[in-house]
């Protein structure tokens, strides 16, 4: 049997029946017996083969399909909108369509809009991975030798290229800002705690704090969903602390608005009472009030990267796997005021 693409001709064989039935089983025809269509479905599932609906179209034309499949874990996060917009700037300059699709962190959606999407014919995937994905869960993408370029979240043992932020760096600048104000108790906000990019993040955050001599406790790390509801939940839980934080680096922007508004319910403003930095720079954190100090990482400038290191893997025969790692910077507004002096306010 052929390692790569299951084919039709595998189907038949490991059914026991003609090439052409197993055509016609695939186009739904009244012509096949249920015994017979049953067999050759069963035959399909056993060894994973994925019906390319628009396989006949590309035989006929000799081409590649001209559709590429976005699959993202958590589009209500802009961030991911504004990636998909850079996808397209460059995708559809190429003469290529994007679909996009929504796991919401789901690791079962996430099998079945790629199933989707392969049963269209996708000449390549940009995914951002759900939580708990795995080198297994990509590895039939890869055997089938479909490009695959992972975003944001690496997958560690997985055969494919990757585009992701320097995170670390990204906290270290973020903790080093907020030293710098005079800030001594500065907590870590957000984020799954199962997550590579927590742990990157997190051990960015705890290299800055012992760097500049600070100490810190588990107390100050606030693990919570990356979203503003998550950062409305988590500032709550560390202005319970005995020795209450006056400020904190957040997992990213969307936790980081959620700390704003979690601060104005209990009276406090941030940039006045209480320092925020998120992380990502969307387009919001320019028009925020205050306005959000941030990592910028240019979210539509990855999307434009990643669909470009697809399209040459699509154009190329065979294409190594590439692992990149795009450089973050500060990006200083009004969120987290102008230095200690103006943090001396007691906190409710």
């Amino acid at each position: 049997m052929n390692k790569g693409r299951v084919t039709v001709i595998d189907i038949a064989e490991a059914a026991g029946v003609s090439k052409s039935t197993v055509s016609l089983v695939l186009q739904g025809s009244p012509l096949v017996g249920e015994a017979t269509r049953v067999k050759v479905n069963a035959a399909m599932r056993d060894l994973g083969y994925v019906y390319n609906r628009g396989a006949a179209n590309l035989r006929q034309s000799n081409a590649k399909s001209k559709i590429i499949g976005v699959v993202v874990n958590d589009l209500t996060n802009s961030f991911f909108a504004e990636l998909a917009v850079g996808v397209d700037m460059v995708v559809q300059s190429a003469g290529f369509v994007q679909f996009l699709a929504n796991t919401g962190e789901s690791i079962d959606r996430q099998s079945e809009v790629i199933a989707s999407m392969r049963e269209h014919g996708v000449s390549g995937l940009i995914v951002s991975p759900a939580r708990g994905t795995t080198a297994k869960d990509l590895k039939p993408l890869v055997s089938a030798g479909i490009p695959v370029v992972l975003v944001v979240r690496n997958v560690p043992g997985a055969k494919v290229s990757s585009l992701v932020s320097d995170n670390r760096a990204g906290t270290v600048a973020a903790v080093e800002h907020l030293v710098s104000l005079g800030h001594r108790r500065i907590a870590f906000i957000g984020g799954f705690a199962d997550t590579v990019v927590f742990a990157e993040r997190l051990e960015g955050y705890r290299a800055a704090m012992a760097a500049a001599g600070l100490e810190f406790g588990e107390d100050l790390v606030v693990p919570s969903a990356p979203s503003r509801a998550g950062g409305v939940e988590a500032i709550g839980r560390a202005m319970l602390l005995a020795e209450k934080p006056t400020g904190a680096v957040c997992f990213n922007d969307a936790a980081a608005f959620g700390v704003c508004d979690g601060l104005r319910a209990r009276g406090l403003e941030p940039g006045r009472d209480f320092a925020v930095v998120g992380f990502d720079d969307v387009i919001e954190a320019q028009t925020a009030v205050p306005a959000l100090t941030t990592i910028a990482v240019d979210p539509q400038g990855m999307g434009r990267r990643a669909a470009q290191l697809l399209l040459k893997q699509i154009n190329a025969d065979k294409a190594e796997a590439e692992a990149i790692t795009g450089a973050v910077r500060l990006v200083v507004r009004e969120s987290c005021g102008a230095g200690q002096g103006i943090f001396g306010r007691k906190m409710a």
